[in-house]
């Protein structure tokens, strides 16, 4: 049996073994299981754009609390249903926090919606593929900014929209988005509101592939698989890493990378490697944990 009592079967696809397990439903959102090492999450309200309440964040923490520390879990593959990614918060259950809620908190909305889950994602040990398959804005697109890669349908539609309901972005974009496309392209997408299509992001780094929405899930499924595949200790080290870049120096990040890389050394999948490579063979890595 698999997690949550779901039962699976173990097939190939092309040459790559892949889990199947059967979906899993929460109130807002679905997960499943696909492939050794990689849990895919689809956001399930398309009806209201896939938007962000605080049912979902409850839901999404609730995921990312059983499966950090589960290192059979090392990909989560992020995606909404129908043909929205999401749009940000959801503007009628917002309304109604602003009219009801706020006068009595005095918290903003995000604070209990999508801001502590941006938090969470960028923290996590686990890797994050954004498959952004149609329209991420507002706090939709400080989601996918959020994830440690992004790849984008040819419908995807990308923007930093908050100001069109005059605010500010408020769930990390203000920090991710400039440290992603450039400080100049970062104000001109903030200030103006405007889309960009999956061309344009692109081009501009935004997102590292862009295919056609037959191929999305396929495409983010073979690379979270292939992401998933590597050593798990240093996949880890390697996200936190990058991360950190963002704020180090040099010397602090040279610092911390010695430290990571003798930690690696006494694993044993660094030995694995060497001897695979020595022995003309394919590693075998993560051994016992996919079983």
């Amino acid at each position: 049996m698999g997690p949550c009592g779901t039962s699976s079967r173990i097939s190939w696809l092309g040459g790559v073994r892949v889990t199947e397990n059967k979906r899993v439903d929460l109130e807002t959102l679905y997960w499943e299981r696909p492939a050794p090492g990689v849990a895919v999450v689809t956001l399930n309200r398309p009806d209201r754009g896939n938007g962000v309440v605080v049912e979902l964040v409850r839901d999404f923490l609730g995921l990312i609390d059983e499966w950090e520390p589960d290192p059979s879990v090392r990909v989560v593959v992020l995606t909404g249903a129908g043909k929205t990614f999401s749009a940000g918060a959801d503007l009628v259950a917002m309304r109604d926090y602003l009219v009801n809620e706020l006068p009595v908190t005095n918290e903003p909305f995000n604070s209990r919606a999508l801001l502590p889950l941006t938090q969470r994602i960028v923290a996590s040990r686990l890797v994050f593929l954004a498959a952004i398959n149609g329209a991420a804005t507002a706090g939709g697109l400080d989601f996918t900014l959020a994830c440690d890669l992004r790849i984008a349908s040819t419908r995807a539609k990308l923007g930093e929209t908050y100001i069109n309901v005059g605010l500010a972005p408020g769930n990390g974009g203000s920090w991710l988005l400039p440290k992603i496309v450039g400080a100049g392209v970062a104000a001109e997408m903030a200030l103006t509101g405007d889309l960009l299509d999956a061309q344009r992001a692109y081009e501009l780094g935004l997102v590292s592939r862009v295919v056609e929405p037959d191929d999305l899930m396929p495409t983010a499924l073979e690379l979270a698989t292939r992401i998933a595949g590597k050593p798990w200790r240093a996949l880890e080290a390697t996200k936190h890493a990058l991360r950190a870049s963002w704020t180090q120096d040099f010397a602090a990040a040279m610092n911390a990378t010695f430290h990571v890389t003798d930690t690696l050394q006494r694993q044993p999948d660094m030995l694995e490697a060497i001897d695979a490579f020595l022995e003309k063979r394919p590693p075998q890595f993560n051994q016992g944990l996919d079983d």
